[in-house]
């Protein structure tokens, strides 16, 4: 019978770049068990198992295909932010997404699709055309779009391609965002890797609005204990701005009076 764990704790294993070695030494287990796993001389208990998800960091979109190549029922689940028993995450999100008015925030799912956003980031999309449910990949896929939206849209999405890149490699390869970075790499090119001086603590974006120019970097925040699939993969991304022009535009836009 093939041995459907063990070629799943390889390819884990590899993805994450470690040895046998390492893997027994992080996860308190010998390289000659995990050898042993991998060859289906041994097989994994539960407990086992959901250890080396952890120490692997699988994502928890791909836990439960891991536990099934072992024999286990399925441990996560994926439940919409609307359910009843996700209340406590809802009312978090909201709470970050509204005490960070008037500067954009929103909260976003594991393919860039905008699960909610507070009132200053919806003024923000909107003026580019988006909204909740709407998909920041595709937009970022509409050259116009971007070259019109962003006076630096080039230097930008070079760094959003490198995003995309390590979120997928967490992911141990995702197909929509590998061809983001395909297209994204495509249209971009090689890119310059020159540099001129220091660099700046971050890079802002600066977003075109009427005659004047927004800029703007950005902040990640992830759930640090999640169980649940969509949790999990849910990020709120909260955006500040880069100099004194944009945060009195913002004041004045969003708090009149």
């Amino acid at each position: 019978m093939q041995n459907t764990f063990g070629t799943a704790l390889r390819q884990w294993r590899g993805q994450r770049r470690m040895s046998q070695l390492d893997l027994g030494l992080t996860a308190n287990v010998s390289a000659r068990h995990i050898s042993f796993l991998e060859t289906g001389r041994a097989r994994p208990s539960q407990s086992m198992a959901m250890q080396l998800c952890e120490t692997l960091e699988v994502p928890h979109s791909a836990r439960n295909a891991f536990l099934g190549a072992a024999g286990f029922a399925p441990a996560y689940r994926r439940r919409e932010l609307s359910d009843d028993d996700m209340a406590h995450v809802r009312a978090a999100v909201d709470w970050t997404l509204e005490r960070h008015d008037p500067f954009p925030a929103f909260a976003l799912d594991k393919h860039w699709r905008v699960v909610k956003a507070n009132a200053s980031a919806t003024f923000l999309l909107g003026g580019i055309g988006l909204a909740e449910g709407d998909s920041l990949l595709d937009a970022m896929m509409d050259m116009d779009l971007m070259s019109s939206a962003l006076e630096n849209w080039r230097e930008v999405l070079q760094h959003m391609a490198v995003r995309l890149r390590t979120e997928s490699a967490h992911l141990g390869g995702d197909a929509v965002l590998d061809t983001a970075v395909s297209q994204l790499t495509r249209v971009l090119g090689p890119g310059s890797h020159g540099v001129n001086g220091t660099l700046p603590a971050v890079i802002p974006a600066r977003y075109r609005a009427g005659t004047a120019t927004l800029s703007f970097f950005s902040t990640l925040a992830q759930f640090g204990t999640p169980e649940d699939i969509a949790v999990a993969e849910l990020k709120i991304e909260m955006m500040f701005p880069a100099d004194d022009a944009t945060r009195d535009a913002l004041l004045a836009i969003m708090q009149p009076g």
